[in-house]
Order: C-alpha cells, then sequence, then structure tokens
C-alpha cells in the first residue's frame, strides 16, 4: 500500500524548501526504474559513491553528465548489425539507459572509474570557505562602537 503525503502545509510554512519538496515528490514517480540496478554509499565523513551494474557496457559506451546538482549516467551500446545471429540466447541486458541522481548543493563529482561491469562514480561534499561555520569572538570593553569602526576591525582580521 502506498501513502500519498500533503506537502502543503509544509510547503506554507517554510522558506527555500521548494525544490527538496519537489524532488520527494517527483521521486514517487521513479522507483518502478529499476535499471541498471545500483549501490549507494558513504565513503568517509564527505565522501559518497554510486557504483552501478553496467554489464555488457564498455566504457566508451557509457556517459557521465554533472550539471546543476544533477548527475545524470547515460549508456548506449554500440549497434553491430548481424551481432543478433549468433547469440541463441541473450540475458545480459544491453537496452539503452539513463539514470538521474539529484545531488544536494556543494557534491562535486570527484571521479569515475570502470571495472568488471562495474562503474564506481566518486562523490565528495565541498563547502566553500564563505559557508562554513565559524565561531566569532565575543569583545568587551566600554563605550559605544561606531559602525564604521566595526568593518574596519573585520578587514585588518581578514
Amino acid at each position: 500500500m502506498r501513502n500519498n503525503f500533503d506537502f502543503s502545509p509544509f510547503r506554507r510554512s517554510t522558506v527555500g524548501f521548494d525544490r527538496l519538496f519537489d524532488m520527494i515528490e517527483s521521486s514517487r514517480a521513479d522507483i518502478s526504474d529499476t535499471y541498471p540496478p545500483f549501490n549507494l554509499e558513504r565513503d568517509g565523513e564527505e565522501g559518497y559513491r554510486i557504483t552501478l551494474a553496467v554489464a555488457g557496457f564498455r566504457p566508451d559506451e557509457i556517459e557521465i553528465v554533472a550539471q546543476q546538482n544533477q548527475l545524470i549516467v547515460t549508456g548506449r551500446k554500440d549497434e553491430r548489425d548481424g551481432d543478433d545471429d549468433r547469440y541463441l540466447h541473450r540475458g545480459i541486458s544491453a537496452r539503452p539507459f539513463e539514470r538521474r541522481f539529484q545531488l544536494a548543493d556543494f557534491i562535486q563529482v570527484r571521479s569515475a572509474d570502470f571495472e568488471n561491469g562495474l562503474l564506481s562514480i566518486s562523490l565528495e561534499r565541498e563547502i566553500p570557505e564563505a559557508m562554513r561555520p565559524r565561531k566569532i569572538d565575543i569583545r568587551t570593553g566600554s563605550g559605544p562602537r561606531q559602525l564604521g569602526s566595526a568593518k574596519s576591525e573585520q578587514r585588518k582580521a581578514a
């Protein structure tokens, strides 16, 4: 039994999470597509690895594109005329595929490796220095501070 959730109360009370709710709602429709199978694993504190089982494909028949928080892996088999005549049974699927992964902010693709019919894509979260948490020192002193002097002190500290 599938539960249908209504996200409208959350949409009304949150700001900037529209993309998250859209992603959750769209992922329900994508559940039926299971080819090619894949594993998603954590690799350390800020790393991830996606491993796709792409038996029957060569590396040059697979394309990986990262764009705007999305990773798209596409496989297209080279068509060879007359190749089907030699097979009595073809159990290794060679159908074309496109697998899409939604990436969180600041996730970067590091590398892709192909070995023994498995395509491994390494990802890493790289938070820009300006976005990382920083400790703010609390100063003590007497008297009011001028707004301009605080900005110049911040520049000197940087």
